[in-house]
C-alpha cells in the first residue's frame, strides 16, 4: 500500500492502521531526518514491531579540488582560470 507517498508493507500484524502506519513513518523520518522512500512493518517478539526502511538517494554533486580551491562546477570562473583547468593533464582512474 501507499501511505503518504511511501511504499509500506505490513507483514504478521493484522489490525494496523493508517494512522499507526503514519506514526511509523513520522517516527523514521525524525530518527533519520531523510526522505523515506519504502517502509516495511513486521511483527516481532514481545509484542513489538520491527521497522525496514530504504532512503531517497541523495543528490550526489560532484566537488574536485583544483588549484588549491574546492569546487563544484567552474561555470562562474574567468576565462584564463577555465583555460588552465582545460590545459591541466587529466589522469583516469584504472
Amino acid at each position: 500500500m501507499i501511505v503518504n507517498g511511501i511504499h509500506v508493507k505490513v507483514q504478521g500484524i493484522p489490525d494496523v492502521s493508517e494512522q499507526e502506519i503514519i506514526h511509523y513513518i513520522d517516527y523514521v523520518k525524525g530518527q533519520t531526518q531523510e526522505p523515506l522512500t519504502s517502509l516495511s512493518i513486521s511483527g516481532a517478539a514481545g509484542g513489538n514491531v520491527e521497522l525496514h526502511y530504504v532512503l531517497r538517494p541523495q543528490k550526489f554533486e560532484r566537488i574536485r579540488r583544483i588549484t588549491g580551491y574546492l569546487v563544484g562546477t567552474i561555470d562562474r570562473w574567468n576565462n584564463a582560470k577555465q583555460a588552465e583547468e582545460h590545459e591541466r593533464v587529466k589522469h583516469g582512474v584504472n
